[in-house]
């Protein structure tokens, strides 16, 4: 089970920080990743991270503004996200993949309800 959280308003050029929480499962088994859906739009992955959180990849429009990070001992996937803009606003999903693959991932099996995300200019 997945739960994001963290989500709130902040301004233009204000920071926040996402969290996905995973229960029932051992996080180290999972590659995961952040998505991100705003109204009228599809779905997009903003971020994603391996299983051992050696290997990360970003979207190009939130690189060097976003993080992801996971704390497998604590079963929480992060996403650190500064630098907003109002065009970040959106709902924001984590996603789960169970993997024996070292890298990042593309596809996922799994998914968390979301958590808004609301940048005002």
């Amino acid at each position: 089970q997945l739960q994001a959280s963290g989500g709130g308003l902040v301004r233009t050029g204000g920071c926040l920080r996402v969290s996905c929480a995973v229960s029932g499962s051992t996080l180290s088994d999972y590659a995961m990743g952040w998505f991100r859906q705003a109204p009228g739009k599809e779905r997009e992955i903003v971020a994603a991270i391996s299983r051992g959180g050696r290997i990360t990849d970003y979207t190009d429009s939130v690189k060097g503004r976003f993080t992801i990070s996971r704390d497998n001992a604590k079963n929480t996937v992060y996403l650190q996200m500064r630098s907003l803009i109002p065009e970040d606003t959106a709902v924001y999903f984590c996603a789960a993949k169970q993997t024996v693959s070292g890298l990042v991932v593309r596809q996922y099996d799994y998914w968390g309800p979301g958590t808004q995300v609301t940048v005002s200019s």
